[in-house]
């Protein structure tokens, strides 16, 4: 049945494809970095961190070469800081082994830090033409529905099964076309849930899922582990021209960025000044914030803030404290998103935020 979604989808990416800019230009290196900022992220916001990305990065030589305070700061606001950091670790050993270039092997695009089946297909099919399937959440969704499948798409051997049963449909001739326009449709046709447009899908005489009336009961996945619940009290420590940040420890979450100092537990202003006072600070006044969240992969931050005038200060009683001129905080540190709800009150602006208005 796969077999006969090849012409029909090739005919309406021909007409549907969305312009995007690492569509305009294509090249190993470009479809190497928009796969990577795609993965958890949604393509209209990748768009200008793709672009900023590019500009100040264009080739694997310089990605190789990048100091990591800057590398990390091209990243801040698309998250998992890890994945940019394994990008680096691919440039160099492409540097070293294959003269600075993307190598052309789908299994030598694998064996690269940080790449797993779908970003080696991706690569492979549209920057080199190589019919290999590029198999990511959108297509283990699309295929799921046509076939009518109910088993796990979170299962590796179910993944290699799609991977498998699409590498036998793959057109010689226009793998690149053909994989984004599975992507293309799972995006902006084939999407989950109560958002699925099955009347706009070139596939809709051909999907199992929309003849049986089970759009909605696929794809199956096996339900994910409740995240653990952390309570932090944030704080916004700052003088007049200066706010204090703190380095995170070289591993674990968000491992060798700076953040906000922050405790364990939601702290009452009585406890936050006592705090400081053992910090040897001197707080003149304190204004308690609003809640915030975030989510991790495993975990979720449940916050509460507090935003804390201090009397200058040169030294105080924690070592792990930095005051920073505000626009150099802006300018040179890497704080995640998940404090974007205080960072206002330091007065600066995060990641994508801080162009928006330029």
């Amino acid at each position: 049945m796969l077999a006969n979604i090849v012409e029909p989808l090739l005919e309406w990416y021909d007409q549907n494809a969305r312009v995007l800019p690492w569509r305009e230009e294509i090249t190993p290196y470009r479809v190497w970095v928009s796969e990577i900022m795609l993965q958890q992220t949604r393509v209209e916001a990748a768009k200008p961190f793709f672009e900023r990305f590019i500009r100040a990065l264009p080739t694997v030589q310089a990605l190789a070469e990048c100091e990591e305070d800057k590398l990390l700061k091209l990243w801040e606001g698309l998250g998992y800081y890890n994945r940019v950091r394994n990008m680096q670790i691919a440039a160099r050993t492409m540097v070293e082994q294959y003269a600075g270039q993307v190598p052309r092997e789908y299994e030598q695009i694998l064996a690269l830090k940080g790449i797993g089946s779908y970003t080696a297909g991706a690569i492979s099919s549209i920057a080199y033409h190589i019919p290999v399937p590029a198999v990511d959440g959108n297509v283990l969704r699309v295929i799921s529905r046509l076939v009518a499948s109910y088993e796990d798409i979170l299962k590796a051997s179910v993944k290699k099964k799609m991977e498998k049963e699409i590498k036998e449909i793959i057109p010689v001739n226009r793998p690149d076309i053909f994989n984004q326009a599975l992507m293309e449709l799972g995006a902006m046709i084939c999407i989950p849930k109560g958002m699925v447009k099955c009347e706009l899908c070139p596939l809709e005489k051909i999907c199992q899922a929309r003849e049986k009336g089970i759009v909605q009961e696929l794809p199956k996945k096996t339900p994910k582990k409740a995240r653990r619940i952390e309570k932090r009290t944030i704080l916004v420590i700052r003088d007049d021209n200066k706010v204090v940040i703190q380095k995170r420890p070289s591993k674990g979450l968000l491992s060798g960025l700076y953040e906000l100092p922050n405790v364990e537990g939601h702290y009452s202003q009585d406890e936050v000044l006592a705090y400081l006072k053992e910090k040897q600070l001197a707080p003149i006044r304190i204004q308690e914030l609003g809640k915030s969240k975030h989510i991790f992969s495993h975990i979720e931050w449940q916050m509460i803030g507090y935003v804390i005038k201090v009397e200058e200060v040169i030294e105080c009683g924690d070592a792990k404290f930095h005051f920073i001129d505000v626009k150099k905080a802006e300018a040179d540190y890497v704080i995640p998103a998940a404090f974007g709800a205080y960072t206002k009150y330091m007065g600066i602006k995060l990641g994508q935020e801080k162009y928006s208005n330029m």
